[in-house]
């Protein structure tokens, strides 16, 4: 054991639950706050890609974290991907313009209709005020069900998000109003008292369409956020952007800003 936190140290508990939606039995990664107690109802920190929750280092992150009071006690659950991954995440309305992500609304009527009754039940989770928060794709996915489920999720935390999520490809006649996530924030009439943290890395990679000097993966999620911006979200307040130098598309990268991505979501706790 890490003699720096004895008696925090999280032991992950897996789990296997079959989804009615996606026909298939899903894994779920749980991770216990040090002293959990029935008699508690915790907030929720869910992630997809849950498979990846070993490289992330989440359970000792989490710990160390909590032993030094600076995030609450909190549950924290991560949804192993499947094969599928490329088709089951995504946005839900609409797949890109290859196809990819025609599932991702049976993703999300998982989590919401299988998943957080689950976890509320067996792990006493809040069933409203959710954190959720994602990968690459997983990211993308996890914003989307933020925005459009403000009833459930309260925070959404975008590392390295697919935000250049389009529908129409570059070599045919693709402009930046192609991009399917931006859109959809740009369409809505209605906002909801949401909060976003978003992560990019300098070295996330090396595409730059347009040939600004600025690759496509920071320049989409500025763009998002300005995007949340014109709606009314505030940078600094209901807006946060961690942009890592040197950071790649990788878990070592997401691992070094996880901290900062729990510390603000365990700030955020129950003041939905």
């Amino acid at each position: 054991m890490n003699s720096t936190v004895p008696s925090f140290e999280i032991v992950p508990v897996k789990t296997v639950l079959h989804s009615a939606f996606l026909d298939r039995n899903v894994t779920v990664t749980v991770l216990l706050p040090p002293g959990f107690s029935v008699s508690k109802t915790y907030p929720l920190v869910l992630f997809n890609d849950g498979q990846d929750f070993e490289a992330l280092q989440i359970a000792e992150t989490a710990a160390r974290l909590q032993s030094t009071g600076e995030i609450v006690p909190c549950v924290i659950t991560g949804i192993h991907a499947s094969d599928a991954r490329i088709h089951e995440y995504g946005t839900a309305h609409q797949p890109d313009y290859a196809g990819r992500g025609g599932r991702a609304g049976l993703t999300t009527s998982f989590v919401l209709e299988e998943l957080v009754p689950y976890l509320a039940h067996h792990h006493h989770t809040v069933t409203n005020g959710i954190t959720y928060a994602g990968f690459s794709l997983g990211g993308l996915m996890a914003l989307d069900a933020v925005w459009n489920h403000p009833d459930v999720f309260a925070n959404a935390g975008i590392f390295s998000g697919s935000l250049w999520w389009r529908e129409k490809a570059l070599n045919e006649g693709y402009d930046e109003s192609d991009r399917i996530m931006h859109r959809q924030i740009r369409d809505t009439k209605q906002i909801a008292p949401l909060s976003f943290w978003f992560q990019c890395g300098t070295w996330d990679e090396y595409d730059d369409r347009d040939g600004d000097g600025v690759i496509d993966s920071i320049q989409d999620t500025l763009e998002c956020i300005a995007e949340l911006e014109r709606k009314g979200y505030t940078w600094g307040g209901d807006i946060k952007y961690v942009e890592m130098k040197e950071g790649m598309h990788n878990p070592e990268t997401w691992a070094k800003a996880l901290p900062d991505f729990l510390v603000w979501a365990s700030g955020r706790a129950g003041k939905v």
